[in-house]
């Protein structure tokens, strides 16, 4: 697919790898939406690059479709759509105390990232299938997993879960979604600087920059949109979670 002049949406679009995806996006020519809860900084984000800022929050069923009618009525019929958006506390199953997991954190990790990356997928799915498009493809879903879904480490045990299942239903809806035309595929990052590991000291960064085979550093969040770049444009992709991590595998902790 090409980029310029077609409709798409970035989910978490106001910072991290959103923020950067939906950058290049923006470069490339298509006409951008940005859905995330940081206001401030979505809007200035989609000022910046010239997008359109939607407050929305992803778990929230008549949220999502009055942002994607609104996102329609702005630029068209969105043809792309990268769910960016997550969280990712770090909690044990016990902590130091004895204490287990709080149920609230662990179910408000899978509300965020699983149910609301599957939430605003299948919209945009259902509005998409029924677009008159006389093309090889209707449109492309990116998803966002993390190789924390293949080797969690200690207190990721909801983000790893919600990671993981991201990753599950990747296959059976872009087998699905085929009769439609949409591609559906999953990225899944290792370690990137974002801002949450821009605020580690200089010396946590290095060691972890080490851990990487080769290139042996952060990945960027460009190289993170790059790939989303590449993934729209090459139609043989689908079904498939991609790492992105320099081959690095994570310790337990």
């Amino acid at each position: 697919m090409r980029l310029r002049d077609l409709a798409a949406i970035v989910t978490g679009g106001a910072s991290g790898l959103g923020e950067a995806t939906a950058t290049r996006l923006a470069a490339g020519g298509a006409a951008v939406t940005i859905f995330d809860l940081d206001e401030e900084r979505g809007r200035a984000t989609a000022t910046a690059i010239g997008a359109h800022f939607l407050s929305v929050d992803i778990t929230s069923d008549d949220g999502v479709d009055a942002a994607l009618a609104e996102a329609e009525a702005l630029h068209g019929k969105a043809r792309i759509l990268i769910n960016c958006a997550g969280v990712g506390p770090p909690r044990k199953v016990i902590d130091r105390e004895g204490n287990p997991h709080p149920l609230d954190v662990f179910r408000r990790t899978i509300e965020i990232n699983l149910i609301g990356t599957f939430n605003v997928a299948s919209k945009f799915a259902a509005r998409l299938s029924k677009a008159e498009i006389d093309e090889e493809e209707r449109g492309v879903i990116v998803n966002t997993a993390s190789v924390a879904a293949f080797d969690g480490q200690i207190g990721q045990a909801a983000y790893s879960a919600s990671k993981s299942g991201i990753v599950g239903m990747t296959l059976p809806i872009a087998r699905e979604l085929a009769a439609s035309r949409i591609r559906v595929v999953t990225i899944a990052p290792g370690i990137f600087m974002t801002p949450l590991l821009a605020s580690l000291p200089e010396a946590a960064l290095e060691s972890l920059g080490k851990q990487v085979p080769f290139p042996s550093r952060l990945s960027t969040p460009d190289e993170f949109a790059q790939m989303v770049e590449s993934v729209i444009a090459n139609p043989m992709i689908n079904g498939e979670t991609i790492r992105l991590d320099g081959a690095i595998r994570m310790a337990p902790r």
